[in-house]
């Protein structure tokens, strides 16, 4: 998550490189996990977010995205919209992995 909180980052025309993975290696994300580096990665997320939060705080939800890569306009509101799609599917896949850590299953 510390990698999709980027696409708030565009909105101030910098955004951060890829924190897990590279165009070549995509699949780092989750292939290249390393136990040992799980406080450096929960840091790298409240940065994520940090910078996210300051980086959108003025905007209007109609402003546009500096980003430049992609084939349309993506508006703020865009953004939020996504984010709730992606922190749902990610919070399924943490939910997953807290399960076979701990043998729990929810109702």
């Amino acid at each position: 998550m510390a990698d999709v909180e980027s696409w708030f980052h565009e909105f101030d025309g910098d955004p951060l490189p890829p924190f897990y993975w590279s165009p070549g290696a995509r699949d780092n994300a989750f292939d290249g996990v390393d136990p040992e580096r799980a406080d450096q990665d929960l840091a790298n997320y409240v940065a994520s977010v940090e910078r996210a939060r300051d980086v959108v705080a003025g905007h209007d939800l109609a402003d546009i995205s500096k980003q430049t890569d992609v084939p349309h306009p993506i508006s703020l509101r865009w953004v939020y919209q996504h984010m709730i799609e992606e922190y749902a599917r990610h919070n399924g896949h943490a939910d997953l992995l807290r399960e076979c850590i701990d043998g729990v299953t929810g109702d």
